[in-house]
């Protein structure tokens, strides 16, 4: 008895695994590039454009080859966009560097960086399909949203007169999704947590690999410019709020199309 709940324990978290491994599948292949032109750091070669080139090309391999649809695609274009435009802001303040080569910049900013915020995207939709998530307990659209707005914003208005809210806002989710679940299938089997606790997770796992990213040279806080260290785990909370604002925006953009189908009278399709 014991011997088969280890063994069918097992071949869950093996299933976990792989599902997890497929989803990450646009992170990694980031990751992957940064590795491989990480000689080219510091020298004239336009890194950040080959960078950029081999993102736009795994996203066209991953929807020709069926690993992703066309709705998903579209999440990805909006968090570039949105992920560009705060890229931009912190590269104004100080707050990060991108001391490589490119043509494709915006203001310092190369343009490849906004992949990097999409790959959070990617990663949820991916999941989302993947394990069959389903929430329950949700807040609610206006709440959910305003606390969305309210984090991606602040990460704009704490650098001026304005006071920092990032631990104010992330009470607010906590009093908000205090009772919302993720429901998730793995197998044969389904299985729920907290959603702040998803939060935490994907988080803290983001940082860990923000750490292998600044390592690679994908860019450069100013602690890192005599050389390589940690990034301070004060990014945790950063990188957890981020996912809030990504999780938020796609379970509200799926709600959005659910909610227009069931008007139609019509199943919603993933494209």
């Amino acid at each position: 008895m014991l011997a088969r709940a280890a063994t069918r324990a097992t071949g869950q978290l093996l299933r976990f695994a792989w599902a997890e491994a497929l989803c990450c599948l646009f992170p990694a292949a980031i990751l992957l590039m940064l590795a491989i032109t990480a000689p080219l750091s510091g020298s004239a070669f336009p890194r950040y454009d080959l960078l950029l080139a081999g993102c736009l090309l795994m996203q066209v391999l991953m929807l020709r080859l069926g690993l992703e649809t066309r709705d998903e695609l579209k999440v990805i274009c909006v968090f570039h966009v949105l992920g560009l435009a705060l890229e931009v802001f912190k590269v104004s303040v100080g707050s990060w560097s991108y001391p490589d080569g490119g043509f494709f910049k915006v203001f310092g900013v190369p343009l490849y960086s906004g992949f990097m915020y999409a790959s959070v995207a990617s990663y949820l939709c991916q999941a989302w399909r993947r394990f069959d998530l389903e929430v329950s307990g949700w807040a609610g659209n206006v709440p959910m949203g305003l606390l969305a707005a309210g984090i991606y914003l602040n990460f704009f208005t704490h650098h001026s007169a304005l006071p920092d809210l990032r631990w104010p806002l992330a009470l607010g989710v906590l009093l908000v999704a205090r009772r919302t679940r993720v429901h998730f299938t793995v197998g044969d089997a389904r299985y729920a947590m907290p959603l702040p606790l998803a939060f935490a997770l994907i988080g803290f796992f983001i940082w860990v690999a923000e750490n292998l990213a600044t390592l690679v040279g994908a860019w450069q806080y100013p602690h890192q410019a005599s050389g390589w260290d940690w990034v301070h785990t004060s990014k945790i909370g950063s990188w957890g709020l981020l996912v809030i604002v990504s999780f938020i925006t796609v379970a509200l953009l799926k709600k959005v199309k659910s909610d227009r189908h069931k008007g139609q009278g019509t199943p919603p399709v993933h494209r």
